[in-house]
């Protein structure tokens, strides 16, 4: 996709240099997937608050079921 879009060049080249990416392009590809896989992050965290794991058995009866 083609995109204009006005961002201010002390924030790009900061951002390509964290990135290390070799162009503009892929300094945005890098930072928009970060950002997108950060949310995903937070919101698998959010689902996690909400609806924690069980876990059916203990550390110990499992080692025992193993024996």
């Amino acid at each position: 996709m083609k995109v204009s879009a006005i961002i201010p060049d002390d924030l790009v080249k900061e951002a390509q240099v964290l990135s290390k990416a070799k162009t503009i392009t892929d300094t945005l590809i890098i930072a928009l997937s970060s950002y997108v896989s950060l949310q995903k992050l937070k919101e698998m965290g959010e689902e996690i608050k909400r609806n924690p794991l069980k876990f059916e058995y203990s550390a110990q009866e499992i080692r025992e079921l193993n024996r």
